[in-house]
């Protein structure tokens, strides 16, 4: 498949956003923590509190997931992601309970497309999130996932802290 431009008229490796962006991540939001209705979303997503280095703001990210080698493994490109540091704790809604987790943030490249080919491997809707299609024995076109740690693909692990 190698590089070439996705249909939805995207370069290989570029994570999509929505135009309804802010309104789908409130309703996220909103669902995550709702008791109840959070643990059915939540095998899915978990939402993340970031604080923004310079603003101090709290931001309630809502962002898909997977478990992976007894941690819990995310991946974007989005900017937000900046806002993480390795060693640093947050909290997480993490299946509709609020608790902290250690943070891993991945910056070797290699390791990166590494966990995105993961990623892509166990959630196809991800690797069309991110315009990664499919070579023809079904792994995830390598040059795409090179392309998306390139243009900023960021993978992240979180160990929550039980209690």
């Amino acid at each position: 498949m190698g590089t070439e431009t996705k249909p939805a008229g995207r370069p290989a490796g570029r994570a999509q956003k929505l135009r309804v962006q802010g309104l789908v991540n409130a309703i996220s939001r909103a669902a995550l923590s709702t008791p109840g209705v959070a643990k059915g979303i939540g095998q899915n997503l978990i939402l993340l509190y970031v604080y923004g280095r310079k603003s101090g703001k709290r931001y309630a990210i809502p962002i898909a997931y997977m478990a992976h080698d007894g941690k819990i493994l995310i991946g974007t490109q989005f900017g937000w992601s900046r806002n993480l540091r390795t060693g640093d704790p947050i909290q997480v809604r993490y299946k509709g309970k609020l608790r902290s987790a250690d943070v891993e943030v991945v910056t070797d490249p290699d390791r990166v497309a590494e966990l995105y080919t993961v990623m892509c491997r166990k959630n196809h809707a991800f690797a069309n999130f991110h315009a990664i299609g499919f070579d023809s024995s079904g792994e995830p076109d390598a040059d795409a996932v090179r392309a998306a740690v390139e243009q900023g693909a960021r993978a992240i692990l979180l160990t929550p802290q039980v209690g």
